[in-house]
């Protein structure tokens, strides 16, 4: 209940600034203003939570990037040794790393273009 009256009092602030400063997709600037935006502030499994401690189920998981639910402790170990170890290199100029080879090794090889006679 502590994190709820915590947030609580932020949402007005939290909803003026996103007003002014963000750009929200396939919105209506003019009504978020004025309504005001749900401000999620945190989440577990399938469940978020808003600055006002309303629980909510993530139907969308996050717009389907969050499958295998939020505060996946194996996924955030792996995540975080990937961060620690080299997170980010680009695959230009003949690179690769060993999580982009193991990731896409599951996936099929492309099969040779054949010309088909008509």
């Amino acid at each position: 209940m502590a994190q709820q009256s915590a947030t609580h009092n932020l949402t007005k602030r939290w909803q003026a600034l996103d007003a002014a400063h963000h750009v929200h997709p396939f919105s209506d600037a003019a009504v978020l203003k004025r309504e005001g935006t749900r401000v999620i502030t945190r989440a577990d499994g399938v469940y978020l939570w808003d600055s006002d401690g309303n629980r909510i189920i993530d139907g969308m998981a996050g717009l389907w990037c969050v499958q295998v639910g939020y505060g996946n402790a194996e996924l955030a170990e792996a995540g975080c040794e990937a961060l620690r170890t080299l997170p980010y290199y680009n695959h230009f100029f003949k690179t690769t790393n060993p999580w982009t080879v193991e990731l896409s090794s599951p996936i099929p090889a492309p099969k040779p273009m054949t010309r088909r006679s008509s």
